[in-house]
């Protein structure tokens, strides 16, 4: 008898208490308004999540638009088209793809598409809004490339709003055509121009999605992190956000300025055999014949610049944004730009390896062969080198991790952090270091570039492949995306799990270490940061 009294005692306590679905569906299910029309999403794990909105339409080579209306409610559930890529992928390297698991995506030029994840709709909230900017460069990356993007456990476990965007990028963004007439005149900053049309998107329509137009912090890695800075010095972007968070994306404080970029689209018209006069013919070359006619031009005006004894920018000469007059007149790190986003607190900082341990000495290199290693790049300030790289990580005992110490991203991360501190009366800046080490592929991969996404995202789930998924993995997660909520909501990362984070100061150089004991250091590599800026 007993065996058939339990199964009835289950069935009655079902019926009496309904389980909510982890998913729902429907043509009623998470409806809601933009000015361009209704659109449907779907309920996940108690989220409301929409993906593929278009925010803009454009012509090629011209001026973002607002999208055209549409009448019945449009299903949004599924990831829209992201930009055409310079070089499609036609193969990958299995190892690291594995650990990366990138999603492709389908491509298009019609690319301009708002991702949005909401714990409510229409309910009368205003919750921060977290504005997130994929990396990639300015060439390639999309809003569903890596797994750790997805929006739902930041917005589930913070109670805010996470928006993510695709946007026009490398050629169809940057080109700059402005010598041919006014139809182009912004053609040089496209990308940019679709960046800020996403955030108008966002202030005209987040209040549906139960998120305050008000509160909006913008955050981005790698190239994202470069973008976010390229949008503080954006003047027609001030007011459309309100904080601002750069992760591994102070690379590139120099932009190329309008003499330069209006040559390079003299080459490319050049390249594909337009007149002047023909312009228009532009917007009909097939993408992948416009894009390697634009790596052409490319490599020309760098030599042209070589032979004259100009310094070529960045990592090469490609495409990004440019200083062309109007929507971007300041250089990044000038003072202008600094001024114009003075009040923008900033959350700003680097992973401890980020490319650095690819180009390392073997693991199981002897003192000698490192520091013959060091002496290649270094030369007779080898050894100031590595004392300081020593000084700077003491736990390190391996004789090649001073060799993984990333030295590309962090310098600019500090200029740029104690240029913005130093303004009187400016909002505060937080520096921080992700220092974990991932266990994947017998600890290989160290706290690579993109080892923080993660843990920002609380994405330990989604990312075991680059995490390893462990217990201290999750623990790392929920401190570091509860100081990206907080700082969301208030400005201030702080919380009861960390150590008192003090603002930085060029004085005091306050730098948060995120591993598996978070703690606070001093300028901890200011050294090796004179070394190196001395090479």
């Amino acid at each position: 008898m007993k065996r058939f009294i339990f199964p009835l005692l289950l069935a009655v306590s079902c019926v009496s208490q309904p389980i909510q679905a982890q998913l729902q569906t429907g043509e009623n299910v998470a409806v809601t308004n933009t000015d361009a029309g209704k659109v449907r999403g779907y309920i996940h794990n108690g989220i409301f999540t929409y993906k593929g909105i278009p925010y803009a339409e454009a012509k090629r080579f011209e001026a973002p638009q607002k999208p055209k209306p549409w009448s019945n409610v449009r299903s949004s559930m599924t990831y829209g088209p992201v930009a055409p890529l310079m070089d499609p992928t036609t193969s990958v390297m299995d190892e690291s793809e594995f650990v990366f698991n990138h999603n492709w995506g389908f491509t298009s030029e019609d690319c301009m598409r708002i991702n949005v994840w909401s714990p409510g709709i229409n309910d009368g909230k205003k919750r921060p809004v977290l504005f997130w900017i994929h990396g990639g460069g300015f060439t390639a990356g999309s809003s569903q490339e890596l797994p750790s993007y997805d929006g739902e456990s930041l917005a589930k476990k913070g109670d805010v709003v996470v928006v993510s965007i695709n946007h026009r990028l490398n050629i169809l963004g940057y080109l700059d055509l402005s010598a041919y007439g006014d139809k182009y005149k912004q053609s040089a900053n496209l990308s940019v121009l679709d960046m800020k049309a996403a955030l108008e998107w966002v202030k005209t329509n987040i209040a549906n999605f139960g998120g305050d137009p008000n509160n909006v912090t913008i955050f981005g890695q790698s190239g994202g992190g470069a973008k976010v800075n390229t949008l503080m010095a954006m003047p027609s972007a001030k007011g459309l956000f309100h904080k601002a968070i750069n992760q591994s994306g102070s690379f590139r404080a120099a932009m190329l300025d309008k003499k330069t970029t209006q040559a390079i689209g003299a080459e490319v018209l050049k390249e594909l055999n337009i007149a002047a006069d023909k312009v228009d013919d532009v917007q009909k070359v097939p993408f992948q014949v416009l894009s390697d006619a634009g790596k052409k031009a490319l490599k020309t005006i760098a030599d042209k610049m070589k032979a004259e004894g100009k310094p070529v920018i960045g990592f090469g000469l490609s495409w990004g944004p440019s200083v062309d007059g109007e929507v971007l007149p300041y250089q990044l790190f000038s003072n202008e730009a600094f001024e114009l986003s003075k009040n923008i607190p900033l959350l700003i900082g680097t992973t401890k390896n980020e490319f650095a341990a690819f180009r390392a000495a073997p693991a199981n290199s002897t003192p000698e062969q490192v520091l013959e290693l060091v002496k290649k790049t270094y030369g007779d300030k080898a050894d100031a080198y590595v004392a300081a790289a020593k000084k700077a990580f003491p736990e390190d005992t391996k004789p090649s991790a001073i060799l993984d110490i990333d030295v590309m991203f962090r310098p600019g991360a500090v200029v740029q952090a104690k240029q913005k501190s130093s303004l009187a009366g400016g909002a505060p800046v937080y520096m921080f270091m992700f220092t974990w080490q991932s266990p994947v592929m017998d600890g290989k991969y160290k706290a690579v570039h993109c080892m923080e996404i993660p843990f920002v995202f609380n994405n330990i789930a989604r990312c075991e492949e680059m995490t390893g998924g462990g217990k201290e993995a999750y623990v790392l997660a929920d401190k570091m995306s509860q100081s990206w909520i907080n700082f969301a909501k208030t400005g201030n990362p702080n919380h009861a799990g960390l150590p008192k984070w003090e603002p930085y100061t060029a004085e005091k150089g306050t730098t948060m270490f995120f591993d598996n004991k978070c703690n606070i250091r001093y300028h901890h590599d200011e050294e090796l940061m004179k070394v190196v800026a001395a090479q």
